[in-house]
């Protein structure tokens, strides 16, 4: 009984566990596979590595990368340093007052002489300021003419308010007689130069008060600034236009003995003044 019973017993014992035997086959093959997988792990980790270190060293600066630059703020600052701060930029200059509107110009309270005065512009073709001027004209120089003239070329013009009946004065000192100046005496303010300022040049002498002013073009003097009247001006009658004087009176003055001349005299000094 023992015998059948440790036989039996010993038949588990003897049953071979799956895998365990070294022979060839289908189960056999099983336990060879593990060793496979973590070769297989080990692979994929050491490729992950390889990944990375290709990465970071994409990652790096190349060596013929230029290096990066400074700004000069940042260069005037020293390493290490924030930059110094920007100054403040300058306001934009404030706009231009507006242009005041000049109002139209309009005529005055006129009442019932309105119309006439309309109808007298249109028919002179004068402005208001053109009329205004022929009004002041006539009334202020009330008893004047209106003399134009000039030198010989025409570069020099002038106009001036006198009367029609010239008095002349034919003075004999060393310069008006070599040039034969006759002249009449207005004030500076009924003189006007229309023209040739640029073409007027002056000579002077002795006490250089009077000036001898002429075309530089054609040489001839037109009109001058006296001694006897250095507010006023010398006018000569023999070149103004033709059809202003109607009569000439001529006075003879000693010029070789001015200042004595000029003493006796009663009216030459103020035929300037207004």
């Amino acid at each position: 009984m023992r015998r059948a019973r440790s036989g039996a017993a010993a038949k588990p014992r003897g049953q071979k566990r799956p895998g365990a035997s070294g022979t060839s086959g289908a189960p056999a093959a099983a336990p060879a596979a593990a060793p496979s997988a973590s070769s297989a792990s080990r692979t994929r980790r050491s490729a992950g590595q390889a990944g990375g270190d290709s990465r970071a060293a994409a990652r790096q600066p190349s060596a013929k990368r230029r290096p990066r630059q400074s700004s000069p703020r940042a260069q005037e600052a020293g390493p290490g340093q924030p930059p110094p701060e920007l100054p403040p930029l300058p306001l934009p200059p404030p706009p231009p007052p507006p242009t005041p509107v000049t109002p139209a110009t309009t005529l005055p309270d006129l009442g019932d002489q309105r119309e006439r005065w309309e109808t007298f512009q249109k028919r002179q073709r004068l402005t208001f300021e053109g009329a205004a001027k022929l009004l002041l004209d006539t009334f202020e120089y009330q008893g004047l003419v209106k003399h134009t003239g000039g030198c010989h070329c025409g570069a020099v013009r002038f106009e001036v308010w006198a009367s029609a009946d010239l008095h002349i004065f034919d003075c004999n000192c060393s310069i008006c007689k070599k040039k034969q100046n006759r002249h009449f005496i207005v004030p500076a303010s009924r003189f006007k130069l229309l023209k040739g300022a640029e073409s007027i040049t002056t000579y002077t002498f002795n006490t250089h008060k009077a000036q001898h002013t002429f075309c530089k073009r054609c040489g001839v003097q037109s009109f001058y600034t006296p001694r006897s009247n250095p507010g006023g001006f010398g006018i000569a009658p023999h070149c103004l236009d033709e059809g202003t004087v109607r009569s000439v009176v001529i006075e003879e003055f000693n010029g070789t003995d001015w200042e004595k001349a000029m003493k006796e005299h009663k009216t030459i000094k103020n035929m300037s003044k207004e």
